[in-house]
């Protein structure tokens, strides 16, 4: 994207990025964090991640242990919703 472009969608980007590492980081059990502010430069690269690591944690939930199951659904439950509707958004 071009550098204006990309500015203008970063606060959506960055919402979406900052929302997955929050349901990852209580899929595991660890306390939340803020994502570092790189700049629009990178922001696509922890959106890239971030969704592997929602999509590791929503693999590897097991059954036995219910926390990680529900948490780990909740994180990748409008996953591709988001990815989509981003998507549409950025062209």
């Amino acid at each position: 994207l071009p550098l204006d472009h990309a500015l203008s969608y970063a606060g959506r980007v960055r919402a979406l990025v900052q929302s997955l590492a929050d349901g990852v980081a209580e899929a595991n059990g660890v306390p939340t964090s803020t994502v570092p502010d790189r700049g629009p430069a990178t922001l696509m690269d922890q959106l890239t991640v971030m969704v592997y690591d929602a999509s590791a944690v929503a693999l590897t939930a097991t059954p036995a242990n219910a926390a990680p199951v529900t948490a780990a659904t909740s994180v990748t439950s409008t996953l591709a919703a988001d990815l989509a509707s981003l998507r549409r958004e950025l062209v």
